[in-house]
């Protein structure tokens, strides 16, 4: 029996679709076989690292003068000056390099807090010529450089300068950047906020000191916890408050217990 030339069209075009679809089918069945089995290279994958390393940190204290604490109006100077002692402190402690800077100690802007040497004298420092930025300076730049690490934590007087600028030029250079908002100062509150949210934009991430050594301490699961303990104090008095008390409670249960 001859098929009419129109239907002989008709069955082939739906044998060759049929043979199509069923490849098709294959293909795809065999795809998802091999998606579903576990590969060496998905299952060797570790979560990302969203913490600070300390492995990898610098902290940078930059400007901290006495001249430019004058200016300072939208945190308290005691605190200002008590949280970088806190963070050199904590640079020791965790050790990571400290490095430190003065735009201009024979000016106006006055010498560096004192407190920053006595609490970390092995702190290295780089004098400037003039720049404003300390990342216009190349010493300054081949000394983070030379510590082999990649994650800056950065503070400084004014936040909305010598914070800003060279915050903004490491992270183009392919840095992390994160700067600790209360142990830095700017002219106002206005200044503060708008460089709050420039450099945040930016990808720098703004920190309080307290989330800096938290972070970095991580756990009280460490031979060195009484120190990170001192920072805890240092940074909430009233938490030293805490500890004096709890303590003195342990002393008294262990005499009764004797």
């Amino acid at each position: 029996m001859k098929l009419h030339p129109y239907r002989k069209s008709l069955a082939t075009a739906l044998v060759v679709t049929a043979g199509t679809m069923a490849a098709f089918l294959l293909n795809a069945e065999s795809h998802y076989a091999v998606a579903q089995q576990p590969t060496a290279s998905t299952s060797a994958v570790s979560p990302p690292k969203v913490l600070i390393d300390p492995a990898d940190t610098v902290i940078l204290l930059l400007d901290h003068q006495a001249g430019l604490f004058q200016t300072v109006k939208d945190v308290p100077v005691g605190e200002l000056r008590t949280n970088t002692v806190i963070l050199a402190k904590l640079a020791k402690i965790a050790k990571c390099p400290l490095i430190t800077t003065a735009s201009e100690p024979n000016g106006p802007n006055g010498p560096l807090m004192p407190e920053i040497k006595a609490a970390a004298p092995d702190a290295i420092y780089v004098p400037r010529k003039g720049e404003i930025s300390a990342w216009d300076n190349e010493d300054f730049v081949k000394a983070v450089k030379a510590t082999g690490r990649k994650t800056l934590v950065i503070a400084g007087v004014w936040t909305s300068v010598c914070v800003a600028f060279p915050a903004l030029q490491a992270k183009a250079e392919g840095f992390k950047v994160y700067f600790v908002t209360d142990a830095s100062g700017d002219p106002s509150p206005m200044a503060s906020q708008t460089t709050v949210a420039r450099l945040a934009q930016a990808g720098v991430v703004p920190m309080s000191t307290n989330a800096v050594f938290c972070e970095l301490q991580r756990t009280w699961n460490r031979p060195d916890a009484a120190q990170y303990a001192e920072l805890y104090a240092m940074y909430a008095p009233n938490y030293q408050a805490v500890m004096e008390s709890y303590d003195r409670v342990k002393e008294v249960a262990s005499k009764e217990r004797k």
